[in-house]
């Protein structure tokens, strides 16, 4: 286990948006978190982070697992698209969550960021600056930064909004890579038949009922027909 989150009540502008929610998170994992807007699919995420306080109940980490050992890519917003940096201070960043007290970067930190940026094919924009590449591009450096923060799970919000067709089935491709690789994957997705297509279990929020489990005892769920019906 590397997650666990037990009896959750999570609230977000003074209304709860989720109750009574337990699931748990294991090595290999590729967990889509999928329901309506306003479901509280990003407070959860906020929650298991740590970037929110806005919940009752229990979220524990496995001994081989520390919460500053998520690789977190946030969702898209004007001030990260506007990031005054080179591509290369962009990933190399994703190690400071280890620094502890050193500000400086290690031999190590820079082979690491090196690696990353070599399995996402973004080597060559290492020169780049960040806030003139392409939505893709962008997702992909911010990416290799997540990595760079973890070799066990990465957690992913919304990471595909915004991208083309063709950019987004690359990305998704990418993740599933990864993820066969050794990489657990969190991913909150409003994209329904992909996250059945990548995905090991599912976690649906909804006001009404949740489900938790494996993507094909989900397809025969209550709570997957009634989403599905309602697009």
């Amino acid at each position: 286990m590397l997650i666990k989150c037990k009896d959750l009540d999570i609230s977000y502008e003074n209304k709860n948006v989720i109750s009574n929610l337990s699931f748990e998170v294991n090595e290999g994992d590729y967990l889509c978190i999928v329901g309506e807007n306003g479901s509280g699919k990003s407070s959860l995420v906020k929650a298991i982070l740590s970037l929110s306080n806005n919940f009752k109940g229990e979220i524990s980490f496995g001994d081989s697992l520390k919460q500053n050992e998520i690789g977190y890519l946030p969702q898209q917003n004007n001030l990260q698209n506007d990031f005054p940096a080179s591509v290369w201070e962009v990933v190399l960043s994703g190690n400071l969550n280890n620094k502890k007290f050193s500000p400086f970067y290690s031999k190590e930190d820079k082979k690491v960021a090196t690696e990353n940026m070599e399995k996402l094919n973004i080597l060559d924009l290492k020169k780049s600056s960040f806030n003139r590449l392409s939505g893709g591009q962008k997702q992909r450096v911010l990416l290799a930064r997540a990595l760079c923060a973890t070799k066990k799970l990465i957690l992913l919000d919304e990471p595909v909004t915004g991208l083309d067709p063709k950019v987004t089935n690359d990305f998704y491709e990418t993740i599933h890579k990864l993820n066969k690789e050794g990489i657990t994957v969190i991913m909150v997705s409003h994209d329904i038949n992909s996250s059945l297509k990548y995905a090991s279990k599912i976690l649906h929020l909804g006001s009404k009922s949740t489900f938790f489990g494996s993507v094909s005892d989900y397809k025969n769920s209550k709570e997957c027909k009634n989403f599905l019906g309602g697009e």
